[in-house]
């Protein structure tokens, strides 16, 4: 009797623990979603509705859609803002990726001061080197150009910290084999090691592709057209006039956000993988 009064209440404490932990997962989930569920639902309302704190599907997406049509030249954003993405993305990636693969391959003196002082620029806030860098793209006449926003990204010292340390698990080995059968160190890097780190590539991916299609202040500083306008500047001007329309903004920020969705579900075995540090 006592050991089945005991078991009784080791299940006892064991439901009621599993009920708290369903409790408290609920809750962070309602919090975490509330702000998407609140976004496609104030896309379907109009302005006065949200304001007033309308909380079910309105009859407006139409209406919103032809407002944001009228206001915001989507076809030409969007063509901007996926070439900046994917051509930042890429670069990024090629740079990044073998700044990683030669800090960990090769060995000398100075590299690990030199890899100490890169890291120590992560430090440095973008505030602080706004204006220099500023004056340097205008001393090279490439301000209100997309190189002006590409390039300052391109060698991301985060990036470049992620592929070293995901080096690290690299089979080394399998370089210096491909040395011995006569490949040159740039084949064994396209032939060996990108095949090789495929999830370290998808994450880093995922990391700069979002990087650049949210980026905001460089953009905002740099570009002076309508024509170079990019998702984030469209935007801020939409909230930043007089009367905003608040169903016009919940529209255009799930249409921003959806490409990065889709990424990132489409690669989230990927992520996950690459962020652990496997080599496949």
């Amino acid at each position: 009797m006592p050991s089945k009064s005991k078991n009784a209440e080791y299940r006892t404490r064991a439901v009621l623990g599993r009920g708290i932990e369903y409790l408290y997962v609920s809750a962070i989930s309602f919090f975490c979603l509330f702000p998407f569920a609140w976004m496609v639902i104030g896309a379907t309302n109009a302005s006065k509705d949200i304001s007033m704190g309308k909380m079910s599907f309105g009859t407006s997406l139409l209406d919103n859609f032809s407002k944001l049509g009228s206001l915001v030249n989507l076809g030409l954003v969007f063509r901007n803002t996926a070439l900046v993405t994917l051509v930042g993305t890429f670069f990024t990636l090629l740079v990044a990726s073998l700044a990683g693969y030669g800090f960990e391959m090769y060995r000398n003196r100075f590299r690990e001061r030199l890899y100490n002082l890169l890291l120590l620029s992560m430090m440095v806030p973008f505030a602080a080197i706004m204006i220099p860098l500023f004056r340097l793209f205008a001393g090279m006449r490439l301000l209100n150009s997309f190189i002006a926003v590409i390039l300052p990204g391109v060698a991301s010292i985060f990036v470049i910290f992620y592929f070293r340390q995901s080096t690290k698990t690299f089979a080394k080995e399998l370089i210096q084999a491909s040395r011995v059968d006569g490949l040159s160190e740039l084949q064994a890097f396209f032939y060996i090691y990108i095949p090789s780190m495929k999830s370290t590539f998808s994450a880093a991916a995922i990391i700069v592709f979002m990087s650049y299609w949210n980026n905001f202040l460089w953009p905002l500083i740099v570009l002076q057209s309508n024509d170079k306008k990019l998702l984030t500047l469209s935007i801020s001007s939409l909230s930043s006039s007089y009367t905003p329309d608040f169903g016009v903004i919940m529209l255009v920020i799930i249409l921003a956000t959806t490409p990065t969705l889709a990424i990132f579900f489409a690669m989230q075995r990927q992520f996950v993988e690459g962020m652990l540090g496997s080599v496949k």
